[in-house]
């Protein structure tokens, strides 16, 4: 099977549903891969307007009338996202032929260690027949970046004409897969959030998803996991249907952005050994489960197993770690998030949300329980979305007016779903609530009222921030911006060019002020550890054996990960980390855990 190798070691990963909506459009000329959340086709459609209008080409509107009109409208965004993509890397390759100080400037962005860095070089240096020997070169050589999208799994409503329940592959998820399965890219969809079996058993419907007769995939599968076990579940669930997952994203638990899928207290490091150790484990296991669906399906066996990548992201910040991933624990790429919202050419953020982010202190970035999917959400303070939802708030008109309803998941109040971020849902909760405020005490009910009214919109809060960014005009009710940076973000504090970050990531630059920035490790196990200790303090219920076991088992978990990391520290040479420092802090936090009760029953 023959595969080309990504001229960068990093990809930006999906963020929110805008901050990345047109990335591809802006980075990928330079080989760098990002991904596209296609979850909200209202902005999608919006998108596929501006950017049809922005480069003069064609466009047919795709209302809310016309059948199948999300998957359409994913489709037809991301065929248009695949031409100017096309024609803009075509447009690059010739202008890096024609000036020699656009070339420099390119050079400088490739990794160190990049063969096709050293190729342009070294004719550069020749300076003969420069311009035939470059344009021969850059053809043969240079790939723009992948254009990859997102589905978050959870976000897979029913969906209804009137009160006529629609057919499942009309739900969210369902509709948003088919719009990428028919469309012209060759790339990826990032599946994150979790299995869910009736969406994994839609990719049999796309013969994009399965080997042709060269044993290439047309389109392919990426999932986004936060432990092996998870990874080895849900890899050989798809292997069953004949479905080859070709990348394992591995994120961190809770050092991430968006939302957080804290693990049983496994922390980061331990998590990418065992995927090292187990790496041929993972592919054999999938392949023979492959083999034997493909047969029954009578298509095209591959004799080899298909290539699988194991890449990581959440928190790293330097390029020691960078490094350090790449090395020792040979993964494939490492996706650098947060910083990005700070490079105005990489995503798409609006000038006062980006301000706060570069202004945003330790602080300032914390886990919230704002999201509608009753998952904690990485975010920051002072947005105006939070600010606009305290004023409904304090004016007792708490909730959101629901336009989208792509959260609309709840079915306490009626088959059809609702969002427990609308206004609809938190009136009839507040109501309930106060037909028990006689039986409550003050604190009780007020932390009770909080719970129901602390969820944003993010369906509209989300997408905002493009609507300010290109001057569209925002219809309904006044949302604000949500924003869900990663906790790294505290270490990044001015806007940066695209040059500039990527050089940061390779070290050849550095866009960080901050001195005191912790080791991405590091971070994790404190945010682990504080994670456990206010899961404890926080219980509201009468405690179950149940929870007893899972938080001995946590702070297990992370006993084991501090004595690997002690390790680790003291047997790697990396410069990734003050070894000093970090012994100290590992036994810090190790006599922290040891310092955290676990209740026992009654």
């Amino acid at each position: 099977m023959t595969t080309t190798k990504p001229l960068h070691t990093f990809h930006i990963p999906v963020m929110g549903l805008a901050y990345t909506i047109d990335s591809p459009i802006r980075v990928a000329k330079y080989g760098i891969s990002s991904v596209i959340s296609i979850i909200d086709d209202d902005l999608i459609e919006k998108m596929n307007a501006f950017y049809s209008t922005k480069f003069n080409l064609p466009y047919q509107e795709i209302t809310q009338k016309i059948h199948d009109y999300r998957a359409e409208r994913v489709t037809s965004y991301l065929n248009l996202v695949d031409k100017i993509v096309k024609d803009k890397f075509e447009s690059f390759k010739n202008e890096l032929t024609d000036s020699k100080l656009a070339l420099e400037n390119y050079i400088a962005m490739l990794p160190n260690k990049s063969e096709i860095k050293l190729g342009l070089q070294h004719l550069i240096d020749e300076g003969v027949a420069f311009k035939d020997n470059i344009k021969s070169f850059l053809e043969s050589n240079l790939t723009a970046g992948d254009i990859d999208v997102n589905i978050m799994t959870k976000v897979d409503k029913d969906n209804f004409i009137k009160d006529e329940q629609l057919p499942t592959e009309f739900n969210d998820a369902h509709a948003s897969l088919r719009g990428f399965a028919n469309s012209t890219l060759t790339s990826s969809v990032v599946l994150s959030a979790g299995m869910n079996p009736r969406l994994y058993s839609y990719f049999e419907n796309f013969d994009v998803f399965f080997p042709d007769e060269n044993n290439q995939l047309n389109k392919k599968i990426i999932l986004k996991v936060s432990d092996f076990r998870s990874a080895m579940i849900q890899g050989n669930f798809l292997a069953k249907k004949g479905l080859w997952v070709s990348e394992y994203r591995i994120e961190s638990g809770l050092n991430c952005g968006g939302h957080a899928f804290a693990t049983d207290g496994y922390l980061l490091g331990p998590i990418l050994e065992e995927f090292k150790a187990k790496k041929e484990q993972l592919i054999a296991s999938a392949h023979d489960l492959m083999v034997k669906a493909l047969t029954i399906k009578g298509k095209h066996i591959p004799e080899q197993p298909l290539e699988l990548k194991i890449t990581v992201q959440g928190g790293v910040g330097t390029a020691e770690e960078h490094d350090f991933l790449l090395d020792h624990y040979a993964v494939d790429s490492v996706g650098w998030g947060s910083p990005f919202l700070l490079v105005p050419e990489a995503t798409s953020v609006d000038e006062g949300t980006r301000k706060l982010l570069a202004n945003a202190k330790e602080d300032d970035l914390y886990l919230s329980h704002i999201s509608p999917l009753g998952i904690p959400f990485n975010t920051l303070r002072g947005t105006t979305n939070e600010m606009l939802k305290q004023k409904r708030i304090l004016e007792n008109n708490a909730g959101s007016s629901c336009p989208k309803k792509f959260l609309a998941l709840s079915k306490e109040f009626g088959a059809k779903g609702i969002c427990s971020a609308s206004k609809k849902f938190q009136d009839l909760k507040l109501e309930e609530l106060d037909a028990k405020k006689e039986t409550l005490s003050t604190v009780m009910f007020e932390n009770a009222k909080n719970k129901i009214t602390e969820k944003s919109c993010l369906c509209v809060g989300l997408a905002n921030a493009s609507y300010l960014e290109n001057d569209m005009k925002i219809k309904g009710q006044a949302q604000g911006v949500v924003i869900c940076p990663g906790p790294n973000m505290a270490y990044f504090d001015q806007e940066v060019s695209l040059s500039n970050m990527v050089q940061h990531i390779y070290g050849n630059a550095s866009v960080l002020t901050d001195t005191n920035r912790p080791n991405m490790f590091i971070k994790e196990l404190k945010m682990y550890v504080d994670y456990l200790k206010n899961e404890i303090a926080t219980v509201s219920e009468e405690i179950t054996a149940g929870q007893i076991k899972k938080w001995n088992l946590f702070k297990h978990n992370l006993e084991e990960g501090i004595g690997y990391y002690q390790n680790l520290f003291v047997s790697t040479t990396a410069s990734m980390a003050d070894n000093a420092k970090a012994q100290y802090l590992l036994h810090f936090y190790k006599e922290e855990l040891f310092g955290i009760k676990i209740p026992q029953l009654a």
